[in-house]
């Protein structure tokens, strides 16, 4: 019974090893270890109003929580994305330029260095209201990050 026992083992221990990343694929979850997620290394989007959106990451906490991030530069008189309900909280730190944040029947300026809460649920819009471009990271926190 012990010859049949060591095989069934290595077998075992080599699928497990096999579903692991090896070190040279990436993770499934790019959260899974700490890292730089590089500017240059996001793809970029051009949306028909001239905005321009990169994906940074969409992953798992080790604590749970689903995240993800993207950044985005609304050119200055852009027509910006109707008034959405989003099904989980997000921060919007500017980087550049000036946001008008529109949300529950309040309208807000946010310039750069300012963060901008978002509520789970909350219907809301951004606009830049600036003279030039206005660049922002959105980074969403449970609920429906991939959306």
């Amino acid at each position: 019974m012990r010859s049949a026992t060591l095989p069934a083992l290595v077998l075992a221990l080599a699928s497990i090893a096999a579903a692991q990343p090896s070190g040279l694929e990436p993770s499934p979850n790019p959260l899974a270890s700490s890292r730089v997620f590089a500017f240059d290394r996001m793809t970029a989007k051009t949306a028909p109003n001239g905005a321009v959106s990169r994906s940074v990451f969409t992953g798992t906490l080790a604590t749970g929580e689903a995240v993800a991030a993207h950044e985005s530069t609304q050119p200055a008189g852009a027509t910006p994305n109707p008034a959405h309900r989003v099904l989980h909280s997000e921060m919007i730190v500017v980087q550049q330029g000036t946001l008008e944040f529109q949300h529950d029947g309040k309208v807000e300026r946010a310039n750069p260095g300012s963060i901008i809460y978002v509520a789970y649920g909350t219907l809301h819009a951004v606009k830049n209201v600036g003279d030039g471009p206005a660049q922002y990271v959105v980074i969403q926190i449970g609920g429906d990050t991939k959306k």
